[in-house]
């Protein structure tokens, strides 16, 4: 296709990038141009936002973050610290363009693998890697009655224990309270957190897109879980519980407000997002009555590493998870975050 041009977005480009992510079928909150903002400051990596104009116009993007770790390697993702990526473009033959920038961009810094976190690139050298997530979204009806029908008997009596032992639901501004317990959750997981300050980040760049929703017994949070808003979607994606929250019933309690509140606002679509499957997660989500759909990444290696290496499944990691898992909690909040923004 005559008359194309790939560059790096400019500033004053940044209206007409997500006007063309609103419009564009196959675009995802996590091509929205914040995100460049937020992982430059939480993060301090290199972002290579990739826009593709014809006759002036915007009519392709994709999102670029460089992610270099000793232990990890060097990568070009799209996007770091997001579930969704690679490049949307409204023919294929931009598609093309924007592959061909990003891989001369790969070499050009030197890095082993270009990974997009979606499937489909064309060419040679690319690799699909699948069989290892999976995703879970479903509509939801606009009243709270059908919603609550369509969930299975029995995580439906789990949301009703957890409303007969009193757990009520806050919306939150501040992002302490989530912190500390989505804190505990990840390190009894075994996985590194975030630092507080990026969910901060989080809630001012995207404003009204993103909300908290904490579950407390009495004046105690047992759950808290970040939720991003996009066109008719609502997708839970920072999620975590206390230990008292499985006794109360309170992860089941907190998703089910999560679905409600997006009804009552309008919201059409539930996306339970991706889960590696096999794990609780994953037997959460299916347990909740969503269907999986395959979700593969692709990648484009121009080293040595393996590609798609670093799961949390893979063996040499377990004594590593283990030894995370036994860690005062205080102290995986100061160290975890150094280890998880070189992660991507």
């Amino acid at each position: 296709m005559d008359g194309i041009s790939v560059s790096l977005l400019e500033s004053n480009d940044e209206p007409a990038w997500d006007a063309f992510i609103q419009e564009a079928p196959s675009a995802t909150f996590f091509h929205r141009v914040g995100w460049k903002r937020v992982i430059e400051k939480a993060f301090g990596h290199r972002t290579f936002y990739l826009a593709a104009r014809r006759r002036g116009a915007i009519c392709g993007v994709l999102p670029l973050t460089r992610v270099k770790s000793l232990f990890f390697g060097h990568s070009l993702i799209s996007n770091a610290f997001c579930v969704r990526g690679g490049p949307v473009a409204e023919y294929p033959e931009i598609r093309d363009e924007l592959e061909s920038e990003a891989i001369r961009l790969t070499r050009e810094l030197g890095a082993e693998c270009l990974e997009f976190r979606s499937e489909a690139c064309s060419g040679s050298g690319w690799q699909i890697r699948d069989g290892v997530y999976a995703n879970f979204s479903r509509k939801i009806a606009p009243d709270s009655g059908t919603n609550l029908k369509s969930i299975p008997r029995k995580q439906r009596a789990m949301i009703r224990k957890g409303i007969a032992n009193g757990l009520k639901a806050e919306i939150e501004e501040d992002v302490r309270r989530f912190h500390h317990v989505y804190a505990q959750s990840v390190r009894n997981l075994g996985t590194p957190v975030f630092s507080r300050r990026y969910f901060q980040l989080l809630k001012e760049e995207f404003g009204r897109d993103c909300d908290i929703i904490t579950i407390l017994s009495g004046a105690e949070p047992v759950a808290s879980v970040l939720n991003f808003y996009f066109r008719d979607q609502v997708l839970p994606y920072y999620g975590g519980g206390t230990a008292q929250a499985r006794t109360l019933a309170g992860n089941d309690f907190m998703y089910w407000e999560v679905m409600r509140r997006a009804s009552e606002r309008g919201y059409g679509v539930f996306d339970f997002g991706r889960s590696k499957i096999g794990t609780g997660a994953y037997d959460f989500k299916r347990n909740w009555g969503f269907e999986s759909s395959p979700f593969a990444y692709t990648y484009y290696s121009l080293g040595t590493r393996s590609v798609g290496s670093v799961n949390p499944l893979n063996p040499k990691y377990q004594a590593a998870i283990s030894l995370w898992q036994r860690l005062p909690l205080p102290v995986t909040k100061l160290i975890g975050p150094a280890i998880v923004r070189s992660i991507g």
